[in-house]
């Protein structure tokens, strides 16, 4: 039976105050790679290889990981063009040697530039039995280290030198004899228009030596008849000869066209002597005088064959 005068008991459910729930801050997106890290390393390197040596070497192989990888593989290292003057504040042969032993064995195209390259070259020559070719584009290198190194170079098939003219025929002819599978060989005067350098022992010694030699360049040099003679015969498989800037050749005894017959790629850019260019000087000046007027100015006929 129910009282109705007692209250009913209720049940009294005392809640916390809600609290908004906030979310908690997501952690930063994680940065992309760099896009050249997703590059072939062949193709990394290549671009790479762009770069001067010591750029490469202090520079760009600390960028990240993959570039210093890249940087230390021997096939970076097969062509090393060194220019030692670039080197200002560092220790450029070490940069030049530390390149040299990147290569571990497998340089085969070096080029050095500047001055004071004889103790890289020679440092290079003991490490790099596989080289094809070398250039120096230097003032002056010893010409014992030249010949040694090149001793050093049997594989050696293409060589180009642009220097002063120091080299002795002796000192040539060694380096003719060591170059027996050379295919190309440039030779330039640094000294320039206004100093020839005599080169004519040193012709007769490149066909003597060098009958593989099928590309051959000579730069500001005086050359005689019996050089180019002795490459025409000793060469035999010449395809191309230029002789630029050059000077004491008498092209006209059928020299001339002997070397046009036998060399498809020919440029004879002869300079003429002393005595020749006076005597072309002379000639202008009695042309002119001859050709001005027919007449005096008395009206009589000139007669080139009376004076």
């Amino acid at each position: 039976m129910l009282n109705k005068g007692k209250k009913s008991s209720e049940l009294t459910i005392q809640t916390e105050p809600r609290i908004p729930t906030v979310a908690a801050p997501s952690a930063p997106p994680l940065p992309l790679s760099p896009p050249w890290i997703e590059l072939p390393d062949e193709l990394t390197a290549n671009i790479l290889q762009r770069l001067d040596v010591e750029v490469i070497l202090l520079i760009a192989q600390n960028v990240c990981a993959t570039w210093w990888n890249v940087c230390k593989h021997p096939s970076m290292w097969r062509v090393i063009d060194f220019y030692r003057a670039r080197c200002t504040g560092y220790n450029s042969d070490k940069i030049g040697r530390c390149a040299v032993d990147r290569s571990h064995g497998q340089l085969l195209h070096l080029k050095l530039s500047g001055f004071r390259v004889d103790d890289l070259l020679t440092y290079a020559a003991h490490r790099s039995s596989q080289l094809r070719s070398l250039t120096l584009d230097v003032y002056r290198v010893s010409e014992t280290v030249l010949t040694e190194a090149i001793e050093n170079f049997t594989q050696l098939e293409e060589l180009h030198l642009s220097m002063m003219p120091s080299l002795n025929p002796q000192d040539f002819e060694s380096i003719c004899i060591s170059c027996c599978k050379l295919k190309s060989f440039t030779f330039s005067n640094h000294l320039g228009d206004a100093h020839p350098a005599e080169f004519s022992e040193h012709a007769v010694a490149i066909g003597e030596n060098m009958p593989n030699l099928c590309h051959l360049r000579l730069v500001k040099l005086q050359i005689e008849n019996k050089g180019l003679e002795a490459i025409l015969d000793g060469c035999t498989s010449l395809e191309s000869l230029h002789l630029q800037k050059c000077s004491g050749l008498d092209l006209q005894v059928g020299l001339g066209k002997r070397s046009s017959d036998q060399i498809k790629d020919l440029i004879l850019d002869i300079k003429p002597s002393q005595s020749e260019r006076d005597q072309v000087d002379y000639d202008w000046y009695d042309d002119n005088e001859s050709t001005a007027s027919d007449s005096d100015d008395n009206g009589y006929e000139y007669d080139p064959d009376f004076y």
